[in-house]
């Protein structure tokens, strides 16, 4: 209710009655919120986003045209996948496969079409949602590493590994990027009291990616950081600004090695992000491993117009694809195959174009878009077509740049006026 509409966010939305402009920000709130909570079938989170779906279309919802490709993109990619199901759809875990990848394409749509009106306020109601969601895997990810409540360590653990609310230690570190990211925003450029609070939230979820012993999570939190970071002095307004952030970043990497030093001097920890930490892996390696079943499978792909349909690469070969890309082409065939990547890469392209338009959600823009270039890397080694906060990014992504021409739009009328 405290938000004011500002430029670019003049819609239906910015009209609506207060109440419903209330009850639609807590929504956005909610969703981000639940998707932390995903360990159950349906999960919370498919709950809420189709309370919110509903909620939405009935009380002003539209479709900008530069949305269409997006719709587009996400329809031909589907079709690809039910098409090269239809012989197996009897088996259930095929059909539920198949729904599972329409429903993500209508949340897509969903986060795409939200984000694009009231922009600045829903952004925020959003990145507040995934923070507090993403405090409390992260707590009960660190709860149940250290067996901190009574059977935690069986629940909320798997493989000595910490997992939280997540089914797989890999998909909680991934999970846990984008609101980390959103905390070191705060710690860096925002007051004291604030910066504080952000650099223990930081410091809480940055300690439960690391006893999640994900590489690919490890690595995504670094560089993703280090890439916000960057992108945040180069658009920053004045050089206090910047030095703020400069100085603030050496301050937060050496707390943050620190931290590592004093974990690392706990044998098991210790023990296992060695064991982890090794790049010699054995289902990384040889002609079946991760990268060996790479370059057969996409010499696969080359004779199959039609893949050979969703869930099916395990029986031609030891383990799944752990290649996003790759099993676009497995699943889908040469539809899905092409659709995939042109959707993802379409989404970078632009997300590069709009790094320094000017919009009021510029900040929030930087961490969406770092975090999406990080899962969007990340894909080349591992499955993230199904992550809700993957599909989240993206439909945010393309929100934030329909509202962002919107927002260019209005203030070349204002100046020419």
């Amino acid at each position: 209710m405290a938000y004011a509409a500002t430029a670019g966010d003049l819609s239906a939305a910015a009209r609506a009655a207060p109440g419903v402009l209330a009850l639609q920000r807590a929504l956005v709130w909610l969703v981000g919120a639940a998707g932390a909570i995903v360990f159950i079938e349906p999960s919370p989170y498919e709950i809420v986003t189709l309370l919110a779906t509903v909620t939405f279309f009935a009380t002003g919802l539209r479709l900008r045209l530069v949305l269409i490709p997006l719709l587009l993109l996400l329809v031909l990619l589907n079709v690809g996948y039910t098409i090269s199901a239809i012989p197996l759809l009897e088996q259930s875990e095929v059909a539920s496969w198949i729904a599972t990848s329409w429903y993500m394409a209508v949340t897509v749509v969903f986060f795409a079409m939200v984000i694009s009106e009231d922009t600045t306020a829903r952004l925020d109601m959003l990145r507040r949602g995934l923070v507090v969601g993403a405090m409390i895997a992260a707590l009960s990810a660190i709860a149940g590493y250290f067996n901190l409540v009574p059977g935690g360590r069986d629940l909320l653990t798997l493989y000595e590994r910490a997992r939280g609310t997540f089914k797989d230690p890999n998909v909680l570190g991934a999970f846990l990027i984008l609101p980390a990211l959103f905390c070191l925003q705060s710690a860096v450029s925002d007051r004291l009291g604030k910066a504080f609070r952000n650099v223990i939230a930081f410091g809480i979820m940055a300690l439960a990616i690391l006893l999640a012993f994900s590489r690919a999570a490890w690595g995504g939190l670094v560089l993703t950081s280090a890439f916000m970071l960057a992108l945040m002095v180069l658009t920053s307004r004045t050089n206090a600004q910047r030095s703020r952030i400069i100085i603030m970043t050496i301050v937060a990497a050496v707390l943050g090695l620190a931290l590592i030093a004093v974990l690392l001097s706990f044998d098991p920890i210790a023990e296992m992000f060695k064991q982890r930490a090794s790049f010699d892996q054995s289902y990384d390696e040889g002609r079946f491993g991760r990268f060996g079943r790479h370059i057969l499978g996409a010499e696969m792909a080359l004779d199959l117009p039609f893949g050979i349909g969703p869930l099916q690469f395990h029986r031609f070969f030891p383990e799944d694809t752990h290649n996003s890309y790759l099993n676009a082409f497995m699943s889908g065939g040469w539809l899905s195959g092409v659709c995939y990547p042109a959707l993802v890469f379409t989404t970078v392209i632009m997300g590069f174009r709009h790094i320094f338009v000017r919009v009021p959600w510029q900040r929030a823009y930087l961490a969406v878009f770092s975090a999406f270039i990080g899962t969007v890397g990340e894909s080349f080694v591992i499955d993230t077509d199904h992550w809700r906060h993957f599909w989240m990014m993206l439909g945010a992504m393309w929100g934030m740049i329909a509202a962002a021409q919107v927002h260019k739009l209005k203030a070349d009328e204002a100046s020419s006026a």
